[in-house]
């Protein structure tokens, strides 16, 4: 007795889609885990993602601490999303912009300019 499995090539039996909103969790996932250390007061980094079949675009907004080597931040997040969105979701990366939105200085606990009562 054949099954309908035996017939039908398992490409041709169905497909898996991953919603845009699962890839931008990944994304946001990663780049967290890229960024050296998250300011306190800094938000989480947040992820919009553009998915056609196989091939997600993707940008990261994040928040990072001043002083720091944004670029080599910046090449980190890409790398780290790039590499598990590959893995997890098995999407092709061929875009990861990264948009730092905020720098917190060091002393996130100092009095802002002018406000010493002088």
């Amino acid at each position: 007795m054949t099954t309908v499995t035996d017939r039908i090539a398992a490409a041709e039996r169905g497909e898996t889609r991953i919603a845009d909103r699962v890839v931008a969790k990944i994304a946001a996932q990663a780049a967290k885990e890229a960024v050296d250390e998250r300011p306190k007061e800094g938000a989480a980094p947040r992820a919009t993602v553009t998915v056609h079949r196989d091939t997600a675009r993707v940008r990261v907004s994040l928040e990072l601490g001043y002083p720091s080597d944004i670029g080599r931040q910046c090449r980190a997040v890409r790398r780290r999303v790039t590499e598990r969105v590959e893995a997890l979701a098995g999407m092709e990366v061929p875009e990861v912009a990264v948009q730092v939105e905020r720098l917190h200085p060091a002393e996130a606990g100092s009095a802002p300019r002018g406000a010493s009562g002088e």
